[in-house]
């Protein structure tokens, strides 16, 4: 089994910003919610997006598979549950999902391959030392 992480929930409201006409939320939004859940990941572990990339140095993400299953509208509580796993050390999977925080429906699943790269060198390098060791 590959070494994984469970991250903390992240907890967001839907805002017409958010939605269409109709009030449902656009499917690209939810990619956003993961990218936040994410982002709130590495914050919550002291690892700076800013100065990794004053070091020309970047999370970036490798591939998307996402399945819509029902949808979020105006005004819901969403919770974006996420799971780390650590594939190499450049190189990890994020399952996610949003799900309504009051009835537990789940809208989309996804799977978010992110590496680590080095703008300097155009290529991967390994994770910072204090992401890895979170998987140890």
């Amino acid at each position: 089994m590959k070494p994984q992480f469970k991250c903390n929930d992240l907890f967001c409201k839907v805002h017409v910003e958010d939605t269409d006409f109709q009030g449902v939320v656009y499917h690209a939004n939810y990619l956003k919610y993961f990218e936040r859940a994410r982002s709130e990941f590495l914050i919550e572990h002291e690892i700076s997006q800013a100065q990794a990339l004053q070091a020309q140095e970047s999370f970036i993400v490798k591939k998307l598979d996402v399945e819509f299953f029902y949808p979020a509208v105006l005004d819901d509580n969403l919770i974006i549950y996420s799971t780390a796993v650590l594939l190499s050390k450049a190189r990890m999977h994020f399952l996610q999902s949003v799900r309504t925080q009051k009835n537990d429906i789940l809208i989309v699943n996804g799977v978010v391959e992110v590496c680590y790269f080095d703008a300097a060198k155009s290529k991967p390098k390994a994770f910072p030392k204090n992401l890895l060791a979170l998987f140890e």
